[in-house]
């Protein structure tokens, strides 16, 4: 897909580009979003691209997604009241499951379709590049945060499990913000923030946040889950949010523990969330964001955990982690106190 130069300098400035390009259809493929939030990012961007391309049109497929016909056209109604009618006109959205579609505009015709099945179908073997690109961005930050020094692309692939031209290709994206070395070693010369926001508008859905709240009417303290999670051995899973951040920092300014996030290392599709009864039975998964969530869970899709060994039966996270998790828990100040907490940070703002 060759960009004209506007649209090279719109990825530029927003980090976004569609998936595919049929004539004058853009297209962008998301794979099991179920987040509102998610979605909402979603339409934005097709928006921007849609007003930069004033004679195209834009389709969103969302597949294998939970979200209800019912909740996109309660959010459609928000876009239409914040988007210029112009570039909503435009825009079309369509579910898409067991290769069976709806909402497609019926004026595209077969060999759209056609078309469209090798898309997702390249999008889904591709191992969901975004997915990639985030993940060699929190090593990167990783080894910044730890001061770990310059890293090779070989480790990079080995570490986050994808094949060179993806590192190639999201490196070349980080070009401002590295540092590149005569032996082609690479590391962060700082924090970079624009790709970190992209981050965080995008985190529930790279890291397949699930939340537990408590159905019995007597809910467990973090602690209480905390200590029977020890007891448990997995080798899979860390510790991160508030209680991580404590490990890294044990000075940083956190006041009780209000939620136990947890980092579990899976790369299957399937994820096995049993041990979650094992934790307390009256747990159950949640999808109201303002429901109390005594425990989140964030998959680790990485080949390497970056997990660090602790004691009593216990891992933690690695810092980006916890500092996502921070984030994710609104405690905004705490996750700047966190990042400045680290050598690295403190020697950019000297």
């Amino acid at each position: 897909m060759i960009l004209s130069a506007a649209n090279e300098r719109l990825v530029t400035d927003t980090g976004y580009r569609p998936d595919g390009q049929w004539h004058d259809v853009w297209v962008e493929v998301k794979f099991e979003t179920h987040s509102i939030r998610n979605l909402r990012a979603s339409l934005l961007g097709l928006a921007y691209w849609l007003t930069n391309n004033p004679t195209s049109r834009g389709l969103l497929v969302l597949v294998d997604s939970r979200i209800t016909e019912e909740r996109l056209q309660g959010e459609w109604k928000l876009a239409q009241q914040t988007l210029r009618p112009e570039v909503l006109q435009r825009m079309a959205v369509a579910f898409a499951k067991n290769k069976q579609y709806v909402g497609l505009p019926r004026d595209l015709g077969d060999d759209f379709r056609v078309w469209l099945d090798q898309l997702v179908l390249r999008e889904s073997h591709e191992g969901k590049p975004r997915e990639s690109f985030y993940a060699i961005l929190e090593v990167l930050l990783h080894q910044w945060l730890l001061g770990k020094g310059p890293m090779t692309s070989e480790w990079l692939m080995k570490t986050v499990g994808c094949s060179y031209p993806t590192v190639a290709a999201s490196l070349r994206r980080f070009e401002s913000s590295l540092l590149r070395h005569s032996d082609r070693r690479v590391e962060l010369r700082y924090f970079p923030k624009d790709e970190w926001a992209r981050l965080l508008a995008v985190s529930d859905e790279v890291r397949s946040t699930t939340r537990f709240a408590d159905r019995s009417g007597q809910p467990r303290s973090p602690d209480s889950l905390l200590n029977r999670l020890k007891r448990l051995e997995h080798s899979e899973i860390a510790v991160g949010g508030v209680v991580g951040a404590r490990h890294y920092q044990p000075d940083l300014d956190l006041v009780g523990t209000p939620r136990l996030d947890l980092s579990l290392h899976c790369r299957a599709k399937n994820v096995d969330l049993d041990f979650v009864k094992q934790l307390d039975p009256a747990l159950q998964e949640t999808k109201r964001r303002d429901e109390p969530a005594p425990l989140v869970i964030h998959l680790v899709r990485r080949a390497r955990s970056l997990f660090e060994p602790g004691e009593g039966g216990l891992q933690w996270a690695d810092p980006v982690e916890c500092l996502l998790d921070l984030h994710e828990g609104r405690l905004e100040s705490q996750a700047l106190e966190f990042v400045r907490s680290f050598p690295a940070a403190k020697r950019q703002t000297a």
